[in-house]
């Protein structure tokens, strides 16, 4: 069952009712560019299903988990900067720094990454 809000602002992106500049699709997953970048490469990958946070993802959410790190894995390779890296972040709820509360996967590349990340 495709479960979605359409009071959340990933949701209408998934549905096609908000714009924005994607960059990847498929069965299960949306692929976005950041609308704040903080990398030369910023792209998030949010399911289709609307899942508020991490701590909302239980076992039979485990392929669905999988499918946002191959969206990105996939973009990477296809973009070319597989080999040279990128980072995988996902922040969850106010003290992680997340803003919008549906799950996303941010790919950020294309710069040198600084550790800790802060």
């Amino acid at each position: 069952m495709k479960e979605i809000c359409m009071a959340c602002l990933f949701c209408q992106i998934a549905e096609g009712t908000q714009s924005a500049d994607i960059v990847y699709t498929d069965e299960h997953v949306i692929g976005f560019r950041d609308t704040n970048p903080q990398a030369p490469q910023h792209v998030l990958f949010i399911p289709r299903r609307h899942v508020s946070t991490i701590n909302d993802f239980n076992k039979q959410d485990a392929d669905l988990i999988g499918s946002l790190i191959l969206a990105a894995q996939h973009y990477a390779k296809e973009q070319g900067f597989s080999e040279q890296g990128y980072r995988l972040v996902m922040n969850c709820n106010r003290m992680a720094g997340q803003t919008i509360y549906h799950v996303h996967l941010h790919l950020l590349a294309g710069r040198t990454m600084h550790w800790p990340p802060g």
